[in-house]
């Protein structure tokens, strides 16, 4: 498993990770699995389009209408409700294939850290999963 950590600027944010996640691959198997996963609870990983940067002003401006920061019948002490639920709504954890040592991403496709109660200093853990010829 290798590990990297990603600083992120604002309380709420996408930050591409592809990079990262790429370097790890290449120096590690050449077919198989990387499972990228974030070990925080108001933070995700997510897989969208990263050819145009609305996409993720959009997606950030919906989880912020379908789950606004503050509401009178959050409980939790801390006031970061709204960032567990986006976190757990995203999810912790993405999964993409290898072939030839590169990432099987779609042309448009990035891999992105998702920041819901920054900004803060995130770790990303990247297991790879090889699979060997069996011939």
């Amino acid at each position: 498993m290798e590990t990297f950590t990603v600083r992120t600027t604002t309380h709420a944010e996408f930050v591409e990770i592809t990079h990262q996640v790429r370097e790890v691959v290449q120096s590690g198997i050449d077919s198989g699995v990387a499972h990228v996963f974030v070990p925080h609870t108001t933070a995700g990983i997510t897989i969208n389009e990263n050819a145009d940067p609305s996409v993720v002003h959009d997606m950030l401006a919906d989880l912020d209408r379908l789950i606004p920061t503050r509401q009178t019948y959050y409980q939790h002490f801390e006031g970061n409700s709204a960032s567990h639920l986006k976190a757990s709504l995203v999810g912790s954890s993405v999964s993409v294939l290898v072939d030839g040592g590169r990432l099987v991403l779609g042309t448009w496709q990035g891999i992105y850290l998702c920041e819901f109660d920054g900004p803060r200093t995130r770790k990303i853990h990247v297991q790879l999963i090889g699979v060997g010829d069996t011939e």
